[in-house]
């Protein structure tokens, strides 16, 4: 079980990683002081972020329940 946990925390992840880089910078940030802040004239909100943004918060919420799996697994010593 722990084992399966940890190769699902290792991929989650590095999809997690992905998920965040393929995010378009809103500016103000760090992106911004390396020429990040260009604004583009598709300033609206796509569907495909609104599915991004949604895909990112599912994959950190399954990333959190395998954290607490693997922190409990090794609590109970199994």
């Amino acid at each position: 079980m722990r084992t399966s946990l940890n190769i699902a925390l290792i991929v989650l992840s590095l999809l997690l990683v992905v998920l965040v880089l393929l995010h378009r910078g809103k500016g103000g940030g760090l992106s911004s002081l390396f020429g990040g802040g260009v604004q583009s004239s598709l300033s609206g909100s796509s569907v495909v972020e609104k599915n991004l943004d949604r895909l990112t918060i599912f994959v950190g919420i399954i990333w959190t329940v395998c954290i607490i799996g693997v922190t409990l697994s090794i609590k109970l010593g199994s």
